[in-house]
């Protein structure tokens, strides 16, 4: 639960510290391979989920460090209001995901693909399904969320620019990998839904756990469907 009063410079230089965190750590989690000359293209795979799970967690252990006061009042309030909010904020998380839904419909219609990450995810889920269930359900929702909403909200007071940004960047992140043509749009329309409906419930709730039990659904929908159609395909 974000508060802004006197100390607004101290959450807008937590959320920055976060973001910042979030990118270092992305971009230089291979740093103490390569400092021991190993390749890591050629680290078994058990070894290289293992290290990608304890990055995650690390990173989400840092961040709840760092919003320590506001996690823990999201946290007894989402105790009293859990019903509440779900019920009050499903149907933004429904608009969110027919938007998406008619996003990648329009997609294959035009003759476009699935995206790399998605793509990625679907590749992955056939080999290490148990990871990807571990990373993507329980692990990404409370990393993005912490990132994205969270961190963009303590940095971005007005509305519409906390939630033009923060789902912009998260889309983008999404897209990395795709080739760049006529379709890009509907693509990040597509990545961008839903993130658009998980920032604008943190605006309205003012908290945290609103977002992040809405990302664990859909992404445990989105993993569910993987496993039906890997089972019965």
């Amino acid at each position: 639960m974000i508060t802004r009063n006197k100390n607004e410079l101290k959450y807008i230089i937590k959320g920055i510290s976060i973001i910042f965190l979030y990118f270092f750590v992305s971009l230089f989690k291979d740093i103490p391979f390569i400092l021991m000359h190993i390749n890591t293209a050629n680290l078994p795979s058990h070894i290289s989920i293992m290290y990608n799970l304890a990055v995650e967690i690390l990173m989400i252990t840092v961040i709840f460090t760092i919003f320590d006061k506001e996690i823990k009042d999201a946290f007894n309030d989402i105790k009293k209001k859990h019903y509440t909010y779900f019920k009050d904020n499903l149907k933004y998380y429904i608009i969110g995901l027919i938007v998406m839904m008619a996003s990648n419909m329009l997609i294959n219609i035009l003759g476009g693909g699935t995206s790399t990450n998605e793509t990625t995810i679907r590749n992955e889920f056939t080999v290490f399904p148990i990871y990807i269930f571990i990373s993507a359900v329980i692990l990404a929702p409370l990393l993005e969320e912490s990132v994205f909403r969270l961190a963009f909200r303590a940095i971005f007071k007005n509305d519409f620019l906390y939630i033009t940004v923060s789902s912009l960047v998260f889309g983008s992140l999404h897209l990395i990998g795709t080739p760049i043509n006529e379709l890009l749009p509907l693509y990040l329309l597509s990545y961008c839904s839903c993130g658009i409906a998980f920032a604008y419930m943190l605006k309205k709730t003012n908290n945290i756990f609103v977002s992040m039990g809405f990302h664990f659904m859909h992404n445990g929908l989105i993993l569910s469907m993987q496993t039906f159609l890997l089972i019965f395909s």
